[in-house]
């Protein structure tokens, strides 16, 4: 007997504007700077192009594109080590970020 599955994963889902900017509601956990939290919610649920409309919104609302998560390191240093990342940190690099 084989059990199925009752839902299946939801890939490349394209949000609304609207959808987009709640990105910028999340409160993050103890300990963690809140701007560093709602840009890596953001790169970990979106695809490149949602990112993108994210971070000009994020930018416009004067969050620090820099912010750092408690081990010091940028979201722009996190991700020029995954190797799907390279979009990102250009992206995140129009947007602002330092190395």
């Amino acid at each position: 007997m084989s059990v199925k599955k009752d839902k299946q994963k939801v890939l490349g889902e394209v949000f609304d504007d609207e959808r987009v900017k709640s990105f910028l509601d999340y409160q993050p956990p103890a300990g963690v700077e809140r701007d560093f939290h709602l840009l890596e919610k953001a790169y970990r649920g979106m695809n490149l192009e949602n990112f993108v409309t994210f971070l000009g919104f994020f930018t416009q609302a004067g969050h620090n594109i820099n912010a750092v998560n408690p081990e010091g390191m940028s979201l722009i240093q996190i991700v020029s080590q995954h190797g799907h990342g390279a979009d990102y940190v250009e992206a995140l690099k129009a947007a602002g970020a330092n190395n």
